[in-house]
């Protein structure tokens, strides 16, 4: 019989640009809780593939990467550090360089294993909101919330242009790297992106972050005190 956790997780899953990030660390703000972005994690280890100019199609490699780097995560009240042998690499991780290959780095198996087994220590620490695209599928299936966050497409690239504070004529490119981004997270053998059966859509193509933040939490509330 699995051991009941001694504190709570909010998960909550969705493809890139859909708010996932900037809506999960305001939550747990609000609610004081830890916050970790497993993409992030993914992310941090493709940079340092990268600089180690090391086979990304080598499973071989990237476990030589990632045992070489050293990774620790600070993870606090909305807030996400990876650092690698102590250098902080948050301004590392958003690069397109990085984004173009991260899907393939995640894929393999071993890699994966030993991701998911630090996420899941992180919740033996404190309360903790999770983000990511295989957070309420395979990292924390019994979450005591699970939330899929998704947008339409043009408004998901619309975002990403702002984000990288490109002019609208960015947002054609933008749409056919997310386009291809999602055929690799979903198409994935291993932990695809995929709404949970009992996971809650919330579309945010015409919600603020305020918005977003704001039905999480009344969810939230709604199911600590259903329970």
């Amino acid at each position: 019989m699995k051991k009941p956790r001694k504190f709570a997780v909010i998960a909550i899953d969705g493809p890139a640009g859909s708010g996932k990030s900037t809506t999960a660390k305001l939550v747990a703000k609000k609610l004081g809780f830890l916050y970790l972005d497993t993409g992030a994690m993914y992310r941090a280890l493709t940079y340092k593939v990268l600089q180690k100019q090391a086979d990304p199609n080598s499973a071989k490699s990237l476990e030589k990467v990632m045992r070489d780097a050293a990774f620790s995560i600070q993870t606090g009240t909305g807030k996400c550090i990876i650092f690698s042998k102590g250098k902080d690499l948050s301004s590392k991780l958003r690069s397109r360089r990085v984004e173009a290959i991260v899907s393939q780095v995640s894929g393999y198996p071993n890699i994966r294993r030993k991701m998911v087994r630090l996420q899941r220590q992180i919740s033996k620490i404190g309360n903790l909101v999770i983000e990511g695209r295989d957070t309420t599928t395979v990292v924390f299936p019994d979450a005591d919330l699970k939330i899929y966050l998704k947008a339409k497409l043009q408004e998901r690239a619309r975002r990403k242009a702002k984000l990288e504070r490109l002019d609208k004529t960015k947002i054609e490119q933008h749409k056919r790297e997310l386009s291809q981004r999602d055929r690799a997270d979903s198409g994935r053998p291993l932990a695809p992106l995929k709404k949970s059966e009992d996971s809650i859509t919330i579309d945010t193509t015409h919600l603020t972050i305020d918005q977003q933040v704001q039905k999480i939490l009344r969810l939230y509330h709604q199911r600590i005190d259903y329970l």
